[in-house]
């Protein structure tokens, strides 16, 4: 995809709460990796907006499933698919046709009905090279 949107000029302490995000997700702290980067997203104008909004539904998915809200885990791993769908395949040096393809996956298995509650958790990695 080539005409992906540009990629938002992040301040210092930006990078900080976005790293910050990135290892709260990769920890398995999806509360805390939605809240640390819904503040990154307040401040972002322009084309990476829905960038930002998109890994915070991804955040928020694995948090419902978490919690056994299969419901709620569908909406939200739909909802960033859609909305990380302009951004190509890599943005913000997040590796994006691999976490769309595990987003993809995950829903195959929610939409099947298979029981996830003892399913030892095994959610996407985000890596962040801004």
């Amino acid at each position: 995809m080539n005409d992906k949107p540009a990629e938002p000029q992040l301040n210092p302490e930006e990078i900080r709460e976005v790293r910050k995000g990135v290892e709260e997700f990769n920890s398995c702290r999806f509360f805390e990796c939605h809240e640390t980067l819904e503040d990154v997203w307040h401040g972002i104008r322009g084309p990476g907006r829905d960038f930002f909004q998109g890994i915070i539904q991804v955040s928020v998915g694995f948090y419902h499933l978490g919690n056994g809200n299969f419901i709620g885990a569908r909406s939200q791993l739909e909802k960033a698919l859609e909305k990380l769908a302009p951004y190509g395949d890599h943005y913000l040096g997040m590796d994006l046709a691999h976490l769309r393809g595990e987003i993809r996956s995950w829903l195959v298995r929610i939409r099947s009905g298979e029981d996830l509650r003892n399913t030892p958790a095994d959610p996407p990695k985000l890596h962040f090279e801004p």
